[in-house]
């Protein structure tokens, strides 16, 4: 039922940007599980390098028909709590939103709204491609860049003190991109529903009552950078525009409107008074431009007029045909997996969500419930940060103040490849193009900033053959084409990992040709770097073999290493991968040949006998920190797989990444927790998996690392003081996931970890399948009860579960289902 409203008035011919065409099919929602995931060649070819900015776009189509859940079906993937979020801790209690672009952290005071604005692509900074002495970027908020806070938004209502309101309560819908404040005072029931609209790009705030009540207060709107905000009385908005120093424009507007009472510009501010509902759409951006041979930028776009007009259309709409179109999108997303871990205690339903995080920590039960919806958080904050726009950074587009540790920006040597991971295993594969877009729309600036500059003498990881081709990346990177801190030349081949075995999942050969230019620049790059050096095998007999030049194991031990681990088992990866790639698109097959040949030669690291691990270097030595947060050698455990525990790896080198595994440690940071139950769950010791789940779990206190009361992982950068990092949230995830479906190409298998807890009985469904698959898994006691194979691609793997081997073979489209696998 429609909400009744006055609209605001149309925007002037002034305020109204030419139409862009409708968007790509490609990211159109779809209500089949089975369809998103089965993309067409044509749709990824139109979306991949292509990627959308700040624009105008053509109006949302508005469902007819309500798509929101039922109040039972919506309370499975619910958070709750209690309390508010207090303005001085929005980090760690602020509830966010997002449309994939434009975020927001919410307070949800009754007396004192308060939204922190963000832009994914409000970056200072630029190339930053002129060397320090030591031959290493520069790494500062100025010439690197920062990600930063776009504006405040304030909706203040002096009446709704807290210490006056009943029966607070303030919900996170994840699987309809909704937060719900609700609470009584005076005898009258409030309400208030904040989303972030994607069809609409714009943040909308709708107030609402019931038994007579009436809302009155303050809406104000502010900069985080000194801007001076502007309003307008005649069509009610307030709004402000500037730009950096290097050049970046960005705006941000908002409006309100009321069906009742009073709404009006006071000032800078909007007023309202006497309203019985009350409607806030706000929106904002950059001109920011994925295309390097632009400078990025789209010097034709002016952020503050595109922002006014976002607002001044969506507000030409009731708030609940916002909604409605917003829940539509959000769900078609959502809805494409689904996960079922066990039933919780009604004592464990009773709590809210910080009280139920404290309880398993202290306890010791498990929450199976708990558990299931910190998966379902991690594809929540997945699908509002990662559709449209620029990649995850280290926070997401989620930032309580200009500074950032680590400028949050994008680390290359595990964060975001982390962020990545969840993806195409959650039933997400189209909130993968951003990372690929971006890659692709830096690849022009890379190239060029790796020929100039990586054979720079003062670069202690230069290549000592004098060579230089392709490109590669520095630890951090910005969306300017620049990098920070230090080289990182193995940052490429990781980065193709994820690229490729996105490919592996979705079988789009039309992406497989977007990336090709990525994975060629990466293997011509290694193919000048490699050293030919002699070893002796543990036959005494010499062999030649090709190793990395000097390089850091990241981030510990020797900075001037040949031949680390991490190196080795990533080019190897990246030859293979290249290899595969120029078979499947038919193109430089006779190179591809070449590159293999020279994988093979490659070294491969061996058990130390001083140790008994995995060497990280060439060394029998431990060169390092025994229990260093990164797993830099396992990289070919996971993310890779050459090393397996099914009997086609060597049992010594299983047995050496195991114990090197073992002798990391189970307490660490968020992101290196969730990495250590990834590798875990490859090795199949579900119960180390499932504890480093938990781990992750715990409530952080003081800083402290583990799960802040609004789900956000917190990362102790020093004792007292704490930080947010997403790339916990997804990868815990991904482990979780991890446990319950293992696949590579022609191979996937059922519950490979699966751990006590959740074995009573529990399902998934819509878990993707390297090789091109889409797995629905059923289970009691611990074994298999119903399986199905879905094709999206693919047309053969094997298929084992509790012992059965089943050879599976279907046409692209067709589904096969099993039952009772052991």
């Amino acid at each position: 039922m429609d909400i009744p409203h006055t609209a605001s008035p149309s925007p002037s011919p002034d305020d109204r940007p030419t139409p862009s065409p409708p968007p790509s099919p490609r990211h159109s929602p779809r209500h089949s599980r089975r369809g998103f995931l089965a993309l067409t060649a044509a749709g990824a070819a139109t979306a991949l390098g292509a990627l959308p900015a700040f624009t105008a776009s053509a109006a949302p189509l508005r469902p007819t028909e309500s798509p929101s859940l039922s109040p039972a079906d919506a309370a499975r993937n619910q958070l709750w709590w209690g309390a508010p979020g207090d303005a001085g801790s929005m980090i760690e209690q602020g509830l966010p939103v997002g449309n994939g672009r434009l975020g927001a952290l919410a307070s949800n005071d009754p007396a004192a709204e308060l939204l922190l604005l963000t832009d994914a692509t409000l970056w200072t900074g630029g190339l930053n491609d002129t060397l320090q002495s030591d031959g290493q970027f520069p790494y500062g908020r100025d010439d690197f860049g920062s990600f930063t806070l776009l504006a405040e938004l304030k909706v203040s209502l002096p009446d709704h003190d807290l210490g006056r309101v009943h029966n607070y309560r303030r919900t996170l819908d994840l699987a309809q991109g909704l937060v719900t404040t609700s609470y009584d005072l005076a005898g009258v029931g409030y309400r208030r529903q904040i989303f972030a609209s994607r069809p609409d790009d714009a943040i909308v705030l709708y107030f609402s009552q019931r038994g007579g009540g009436t809302y009155t207060g303050t809406i104000t709107l502010a900069g985080t950078h000194g801007e001076s905000t502007g309003a307008n009385s005649a069509r009610r908005y307030a709004s402000f525009g500037a730009s950096f120093a290097n050049g970046l424009k960005y705006g941000a507007a908002v409006t309100a409107h009321s069906g009742t009472g009073t709404v009006r510009v006071h000032g800078t501010s909007i007023t309202f008074s006497g309203c019985q509902d009350l409607t806030v759409v706000v929106s904002g951006g950059t001109n920011y431009a994925p295309d390097a041979a632009a400078g990025f930028r789209n010097p034709s776009l002016e952020p503050e007029r595109l922002a006014r007009t976002k607002v001044l259309d969506a507000a030409g709409h009731s708030a609940s045909s916002l909604l409605r179109t917003h829940v539509a999108d959000f769900r078609a997303v959502f809805g494409q997996f689904d996960i079922d871990l066990g039933t919780s205690s009604a004592a464990q339903r009773a709590l809210d969500t910080w009280e139920r995080v404290r309880a398993r920590d202290r306890d010791g039960v498990p929450d199976p419930e708990l558990e299931a919806a910190y998966l379902q958080f991690g594809r929540y904050l997945m699908i509002s940060g990662s559709r449209g726009s620029l990649p995850l950074n280290l926070q997401g587009p989620w930032l309580d103040g200009n500074d950032p540790d680590w400028m949050s920006d994008y680390h290359t040597d595990i964060n975001i490849q982390m962020n990545y991971w969840l993806a195409d295993r959650a039933g997400l594969s189209d909130c993968f193009d951003a990372f690929a877009d971006y890659c692709l729309a830096q690849l022009s600036s890379w190239t060029d900033v790796t020929q100039r500059l990586f054979n720079s003498p003062a670069n202690r990881y230069r290549n000592s053959s004098g060579r230089v081709a392709g490109w590669t990346v520095a630890i951090s990177t910005n969306p300017y084409g620049g990098g920070g801190w230090w080289w990182h030349p193995a940052g490429n081949a990781w980065l193709c990992q994820n690229l490729f075995e996105h490919y592996e999942y979705t079988q789009d050969r039309a992406y497989l040709g977007k990336i090709y230019p990525l994975l060629k620049g990466a293997v011509e790059f290694w193919e000048a770097r490699l050293l030919a050096t002699t070893v002796t095998d543990a036959s005494g007999a010499p062999r030649e073999v090709l190793i990395a030049d000097s390089d850091w194991s990241p981030e510990h031990g020797p900075l001037d290493a040949k031949g680390i681990t991490y190196a080795q088992e990533l080019v190897w990866n990246l030859f293979d991968n290249y290899r595969a790639a120029t078979e499947t698109l038919g193109r430089d097959t006779g190179y591809g040949r070449t590159v293999d040949r020279l994988r093979e030669r490659l070294y491969l690291p061996g058990v130390s006998p001083k140790t008994g691990w995995l060497e990280e270097w060439m060394s029998p030595d431990n060169l390092g920190e025994t229990t260093h947060r990164h797993l830099s050698p396992l990289v070919g455990l996971f993310p890779g797989d050459r090393i397996r525990p099914d009997g086609s790896t060597p049992k010594e080198i299983v047995d050496g990444a195991t114990a090197l595994l073992d002798a990391r440690g189970m307490n660490s940071f968020g992101w290196a927790n969730a990495w250590r139950g990834l590798c875990w769950a490859r090795l199949k010791d579900a119960e180390k998996a499932y504890q480093l789940v938990v781990n992750n779990l715990k409530p952080s206190v003081n800083g402290g690392n583990g799960s802040a009361m609004n789900l956000f992982d917190i990362y102790e950068v020093e004792q007292g003081r704490g930080i947010f990092q997403i790339d916990a949230n997804f990868g815990t995830a991904a482990a979780i996931t991890e446990m319950l479906v293992y696949s590579r190409p022609g191979h996937v298998e059922l519950l490979p970890a699966l751990p006590a807890a959740w074995a009573a009985s529990g399902s998934v469904s819509g878990v993707g399948v390297r090789g091109g698959f889409v797995a629905d898994v059923s289970w009691r006691n611990g074994k298999v009860t119903r399986a199905t194979l879905t094709s999206v691609g693919g047309r053969g793997t094997t298929l084992v579960s509790g012992g059965i081997t089943r050879e599976i073979s279907l046409k692209p489209g067709e589904s096969v289902t099993l039952r009772n696998l052991g």
